[in-house]
């Protein structure tokens, strides 16, 4: 923020220079990460949707959707602007996206998505987080009075993701190889 947006003018100088300088930013930092075109595309991506809820507004953007509709619908939108960051090339990205949705010569055994609903893991993770979403504070005060019982529940998910992890094949950390 301090090195690239402030200078460029920041969100001092109108609407649309605030606009093209998040793009700006985020296609630096894109290019940051790694010289690929699925980096720059990473940047394009995210500097667009800063653009759009700073345009649009937060409340005009989200203010109908209830608060677990609001968190569900952000980590979805930037779950899925993620996917260049990791993808090896643009085919992969447009594979990986084409058989998300169903759009793949593949077949339709072999698609992500009924592998993804159908995942007993993930189920249990996307009701673990609308359970804290709904019926927890809309803070972290909560953590403050953990009740014997909520702790007991909060360990037994910590030890399930960590056993599902744990039988996964080794994936080394991303940055190690720059």
């Amino acid at each position: 923020r301090d090195y690239l947006y402030v200078p460029l003018g920041g969100n001092r100088k109108g609407p649309r220079r605030t606009y093209v300088n998040l793009a700006i930013v985020m296609l630096l930092g894109g290019l940051w990460h790694g010289a690929s075109w699925n980096f720059v595309l990473w940047g394009a991506i995210h500097g667009a949707l800063l653009a759009l809820e700073r345009a649009v507004g937060v409340e005009r953007l989200w203010g109908r959707l209830p608060g677990a509709a609001r968190t569900a619908a952000v980590f979805l939108i930037a779950t899925l602007a993620w996917v260049p960051f990791r993808a090896a090339d643009f085919a992969a990205t447009a594979e990986y996206f084409g058989r998300l949705v169903g759009w793949s010569a593949a077949p339709a055994t072999a698609t992500l998505l009924p592998g993804l609903v159908a995942s007993p893991y993930l189920l249990l993770s996307f009701a673990a987080a609308a359970g804290v979403t709904w019926l927890g504070a809309p803070s972290w005060s909560w953590t403050r009075t953990l009740s014997p019982a909520r702790a007991a529940v909060a360990m037994g998910l910590l030890a399930l993701a960590t056993a599902a992890l744990a039988t996964q094949k080794f994936n080394p950390f991303i940055y190690f190889i720059f």
